[in-house]
């Protein structure tokens, strides 16, 4: 993504999430903004009947990630989390409907995206979400622990990271060196989804990846970091996260019976969930 220039991968989610809204599975994840945010960029309802395969693979695989991430943070605000943290925020519409009174939300994205963002919440009528703070952030150029203490983050109370759609964009580096931040405070925890390398997948899943990298990179952001699982929970103990739950796409698919053919194949795709505890 160029530096003056909104993610466009962001768009085609929240498009996902809008067209998710009138779909039958619509049930797994309600979003009564994500139709508003989009102002004219929005679909029609009808678009749900020209869905391919690949679109509704994705299309649940985004509203799936979205209701278990929002069902384990309800989980952490009961055991006492009061800080949320959601890195590269695209046009995610939690924090105009955040159920927990005394969650702050911090909103964490490139200055373009965000910019562009906080227009169509204006644009649509909608006031900014109280209890929300906007923090402007180039991920790997900016160290997300001094933006986030300097936006009025508690840094020695543990958060709650929502990291969706965004880990296989960045450098390992990067990752890797965020993954040591949230690691940092005991209690803390992080949800985020990323995709296996081609030689760890059979052929429909290879052909699954071609499809949609390629999409990805046409619009000028690839992916660029892939992960093998094994090795991804090594690393995650390493950095002291002793709590870590990875649920391949089928396994996603299993939770809900509302969404029975959301992903039953191995896709490669996964959503993942490491805590470190107090």
């Amino acid at each position: 993504m160029e530096d003056a220039t909104p993610s466009r991968t962001a768009l085609r989610v929240a498009r996902l999430r809008a067209v998710h809204q009138s779909s039958p599975q619509a049930g797994l994840f309600r979003d009564p903004y994500a139709i508003a945010i989009l102002g004219d960029a929005a679909p029609a309802a009808q678009d749900i009947e020209q869905e391919d395969e690949h679109s509704r693979r994705m299309r649940l695989f985004v509203a799936a990630r979205a209701r278990l991430a929002e069902d384990w943070l309800s989980a952490a605000v009961r055991r006492g989390v009061r800080q949320l943290v959601v890195l590269g925020a695209g046009l995610d519409t939690f924090s105009l409907r955040n159920p927990h009174p005394d969650l702050a939300v911090f909103e964490v994205d490139h200055p373009a995206t965000q910019a562009w963002k906080r227009r169509l919440i204006a644009d649509a009528g909608l006031a900014e979400p109280r209890g929300a703070t906007f923090v402007p952030v180039n991920f790997e150029r900016q160290r997300l622990s001094e933006e986030l203490s300097s936006a009025g983050l508690k840094p020695t109370e543990a958060s709650f990271f929502m990291w969706l759609g965004v880990v296989p964009y960045l450098t390992k580096e990067a990752i890797f060196g965020t993954l040591s931040y949230i690691a940092g405070t005991p209690g803390s925890e992080v949800v985020f989804d990323y995709s296996e390398p081609a030689e760890n997948r059979d052929v429909p899943g290879q052909a699954a990846l071609a499809f949609y990298a390629a999409r990805v990179a046409s619009v000028g952001e690839p992916w660029i970091s892939f992960f093998d699982p094994d090795a991804l929970a090594t690393s995650l103990n390493d950095l002291g996260f002793d709590e870590v739950e990875d649920l391949e796409s089928s396994a996603i698919a299993a939770r809900f019976s509302s969404a029975p053919n959301a992903g039953r194949s191995n896709s490669g795709g996964h959503l993942l969930r490491a805590r470190r505890n107090a």
